[in-house]
């Protein structure tokens, strides 16, 4: 069974418009001074658009990274 790879907002071309501007709300929430409460209902509400939309709830946070190709036990010498 192979695991599909979750879809990042980094991996996309051209994202929309729209996705554009909610990467950058939750990117600059934090800077504006806000209330820390609604500073984090509008992140959670942004996190939960994106897991009903896309099946990943980390998809305007940064990829995670990887030292390199996934292998098997037969890809090993």
């Amino acid at each position: 069974m192979v695991a599909e790879r979750p879809k990042y907002f980094s991996d996309m071309e051209s994202p929309p418009e729209f996705l554009k501007a909610l990467d950058q709300a939750r990117r600059l929430s934090t800077r504006e001074g806000w209330c820390r409460a609604h500073i984090e209902a509008i992140q959670v509400s942004i996190d939960q658009y994106a897991e009903a939309a896309f099946g990943n709830r980390e998809f305007f946070l940064n990829k995670p990274h990887s030292i390199g190709p996934s292998r098997s036990k037969n890809d090993i010498p």
